[in-house]
């Protein structure tokens, strides 16, 4: 393949920048032109990320690139708006932003530049042509690709109860108490319970999908002790018998490339390390139980980045992303 883009990463030492290197230096469309880090300037990538020892010889710059074709923004909650106030870009820069700045309605316009929510299984067309993504959390991923399908029916009626565990990745590379491994090991709690912060981007779904929803979604957050991945289960009562619910599922994502229906029970190592979602349905008495299983960092982070950009250059939805699981 010719016409490779001009790819820049900012925040380039997190979990998130790292996924992305180990996609994109093998992405065929990609040149890598820029990995800004100010506090790795001057050092290999391989410093920070060195399981890409032998992969690659980039090096930590601490310019810009103001005129590549995309970028992507790797800083954390509520630094990419700073960013941007300080650092200007071409006006045909294409930037997927994952931290959570702009997923939201009341903040997706940013002086010159409006984002789009950036979900493939929800607003596939809107990404195509958008200029400016806001890429979904891990969480808020997993969650949603169990709603959907439900949601587009309009066979939400009740309260949604969720019940999702992640590994230590999910809270980023800082350390801090809880992910310390004297900690963390053979340790498990709940977290930010009912308050999580990507519970505004499923209401912001849901809202989308079914004009009259009113109900209420229940959120307990789990920290486990394992490095990536996320098992959701989201369940509620349902008047749709389990045949009902597994038909309305598989017909939503019958053409998708990641997101898949599973007859048997699913379990995380699948998905771990590719951009998949894996989904179960299942029915007791009046209750209807999706399990949901992604990577927090690909298809919950950087995977589901480099689809969106796939998509807005109009390639192929998968390209670059036919990941291994690790399986074992």
């Amino acid at each position: 393949m010719t016409n490779k883009i001009n790819v820049s990463i900012v925040g380039g030492a997190g979990y998130t920048a790292g996924e992305l290197l180990r996609i994109l230096i093998h992405h065929p469309m990609v040149n890598i032109s820029s990995v800004y880090s100010t506090s790795n300037a001057g050092n290999p990538v391989t410093k920070v990320h060195d399981d890409l020892f032998g992969e690659t010889d980039i090096v930590f710059s601490d310019k810009i690139d103001e005129n590549a074709d995309v970028v992507f923004l790797c800083l954390g909650h509520g630094k990419s708006a700073e960013f941007l106030q300080n650092n200007t870009y071409s006006a045909n820069t294409k930037i997927i932003d994952l931290s959570n700045d702009f997923r939201l309605n009341a903040n997706h316009i940013f002086e010159d530049r409006t984002f789009v929510y950036g979900l493939p299984e929800l607003d596939r067309e809107a990404i195509k042509t958008a200029q400016n993504i806001a890429n979904p959390g891990c969480f808020a991923t997993a969650i949603q690709l169990a709603l959907l399908p439900l949601a587009a029916k309009n066979e939400i009626k009740n309260d949604i109860h969720i019940n999702a565990v992640t590994g230590s990745t999910g809270a980023g590379q800082s350390l801090s108490a809880s992910t310390h491994f004297s900690w963390r090991n053979n340790n498990v709690s709940f977290y930010k319970e009912f308050t999580h912060q990507h519970e505004g981007e499923i209401y912001q779904t849901l809202n989308q999908l079914e004009k009259d929803f009113n109900n209420k979604v229940y959120f307990l957050p789990m920290r486990g002790d394992f490095a990536r991945g996320i098992l959701a289960g989201v369940y509620l009562k349902s008047d749709l018998s389990e045949e009902e619910a597994k038909n309305i599922f598989n017909e939503y994502y019958k053409n998708e490339p990641f997101t898949h229906v599973s007859d048997a029970p699913i379990a995380l190592k699948q998905v771990v390390n590719t951009n998949k979602c894996f989904l179960h349905v299942q029915k007791q008495d009046d209750v209807l139980l999706i399990t949901s299983i992604i990577d927090n960092l690909t298809k919950g982070a950087s995977g589901q980045a480099v689809e969106n950009m796939n998509l807005m250059f109009g390639w192929e939805e998968n390209l670059g992303l036919n990941l291994k699981t690790v399986a074992f």
